[in-house]
């Protein structure tokens, strides 16, 4: 992750592993994306706002046909809440909360004072359901480093749990890791639907940007259940 060319003020993420720095925190993760729900066809649509399939900022992107149609592809299991996210490469176990949309679009950011934490889509496909499930992290805030800090460290190959609300474990393989700038986020390609069972972890990436406190870019990772 590139760093701010200064030290921080009060009100900017401490880059990772540089410790305290002041006590404001900063709402820098995946969640801060437009989530274009144009493209998450398929699932229940009754929690999500009527006029949210085009944010009004949102990244164009050719549409998607929502639903798919035919039958799924591959490994997948019923929906089940995520109850926790482990990934062993880089030491992450954390508790999931539920993220909404809020009235501009975007997906909710998961709790600031809380650096252990993540967040899916609760309105998209859950973690090993057959579709694209939206996982977000911070990877840094102003007091310290975050549960994504070190996400950009997974490659092909690797491999993630999640273990759910029924009891079972849907463990993932990583199929790429790769960063977009903001202004330029493939949504269709992030967000669309599948038939497959997969999945997108998402945090800040880049140089952070001072004049509008966040970070040019998002890391994404995209995996299949294994």
């Amino acid at each position: 992750m590139a760093v701010p060319p200064s030290a921080p003020t009060d009100d900017e993420p401490v880059p990772p592993g540089q410790g305290s720095r002041g006590t404001t925190t900063i709402l820098c993760a995946a969640a801060l994306l437009l989530l274009a729900l144009s493209l998450l066809g398929g699932h229940d649509t009754s929690s999500r706002p009527a006029d949210a399939s085009r944010p009004p900022h949102a990244p164009q992107a050719a549409p998607v046909a929502s639903p798919l149609s035919g039958r799924p592809v591959g490994k997948h299991l019923p929906r089940s809440r995520p109850v926790r996210l482990i990934i062993p490469k880089i030491s992450v176990n954390a508790p999931f909360t539920d993220l909404d949309l809020a009235s501009t679009g975007h997906l909710e950011a998961p709790p600031p004072n809380d650096t252990n934490l993540v967040g899916w889509h609760a309105a998209g496909p859950s973690p090993g359901e057959t579709g694209t499930s939206i996982i977000a992290g911070h990877v840094d805030t102003a007091t310290s480093a975050a549960v994504f800090a070190e996400l950009s460290e997974l490659k092909k190959g690797d491999v993630f749990h999640v273990t759910r609300a029924d009891g079972r474990k849907a463990s993932f393989v990583v199929d790429d890791t790769e960063t977009f700038d903001k202004d330029h986020f493939p949504s269709a390609r992030v967000y669309a639907d599948t038939r497959q069972a997969q999945v997108r972890l998402i945090t800040c990436a880049g140089d952070y940007d001072r004049a509008v406190k966040d970070y040019t870019a998002n890391l994404v990772v995209f995996a299949h259940l294994r």
